[in-house]
């Protein structure tokens, strides 16, 4: 099944009828993406997105053939020839053949019972390549998604050689331990979106965040936890393997879940 959503597609310069996408597109040769949400047809923190991407272009010696207004241009056909309001795009540069691709795939926002008591997650150990960079690998991502519909989780929190927590699979990880807010560096991790603003949010309220490793086996002396993401935004975590907590309850992860929403709203 395509990974394409509705009735359009762009690529490179044309926009295209979705039952003409080929997904070895992007499994063919090395692509950069982002995956970024759209609320009331504006691209959430479009800006940001923007230069994660030329970073990441840096980090692989790339240069990507369009600019910033280029391809703000080009999501702005997507979103209009779709006439979609609320949902998630997805660009892709197929650094390899030139190519770039921009539509919108399926996206799943969590429900007011996940935001209200919480979602379970389990350990995968496994770690990316070039964490800081937003690399297609589906090898890797079929792999988790195998093991988190195998366990019936939310998300999957991996845990790299050394046996330290570096992120979720498709998200950031944060955790509250003696009322401080602790996230892994960030040369371990995708620098996330969300995250960056997350952070902000936390040192304008006078919570002091720490970026420092923490074991998985030491999961067990957290406070709480949450997920932080394109969709999920500030989602607690009620679970991670056999392990329960009361995040969704946390004052912490309280006070972050409302910062955020008002910081984007600010927007």
């Amino acid at each position: 099944m395509s990974e394409c959503l509705y009735k359009y597609f762009i690529l490179n310069d044309q926009a295209k009828n979705c039952n003409e996408f080929d997904d070895g597109l992007l499994s063919d040769g090395k692509s950069l993406y982002e995956v970024i949400r759209i609320i009331d047809r504006k691209p959430l923190f479009l800006q940001r997105h923007l230069e994660r991407l030329e970073n990441s272009a840096r980090l692989i010696n790339v240069e990507l053939w369009f600019t910033k207004d280029e391809i703000k241009e080009k999501l702005e056909q997507l979103i209009e020839e779709n006439n979609i309001t609320i949902g998630n795009i997805k660009f892709v540069f197929n650094v390899d053949n030139n190519i770039f691709l921009a539509y919108f795939v399926k996206h799943h926002y969590p429900s007011k019972d996940d935001y209200k008591n919480g979602v379970k997650t389990i350990f995968y150990h496994g770690e990316r390549k070039n964490p800081n960079a937003k690399i297609i690998n589906m090898g890797f991502r079929e792999a988790v998604d195998k093991e988190i519909r195998d366990k019936n989780a939310y998300e999957a929190i991996l845990v790299d050689r050394n046996g330290f927590i570096t992120e979720g699979s498709k998200s950031n990880i944060f955790m509250i331990r003696d009322r401080k807010v602790i996230t892994s560096p960030l040369e371990d991790v995708l620098p996330g979106i969300t995250r960056n603003v997350i952070i902000e949010v936390c040192r304008k309220m006078g919570l002091e965040v720490l970026e420092e490793k923490v074991h998985y086996e030491d999961v067990k002396d957290l406070d709480g936890l949450f997920i932080s993401g394109t969709s999920p935004e500030v989602l607690p975590i009620s679970k991670v393997e056999n392990v329960e907590f009361n995040s969704s309850q946390n004052e912490f992860v309280l006070k972050i879940m409302d910062g955020y929403k008002e910081a984007r709203q600010a927007l």
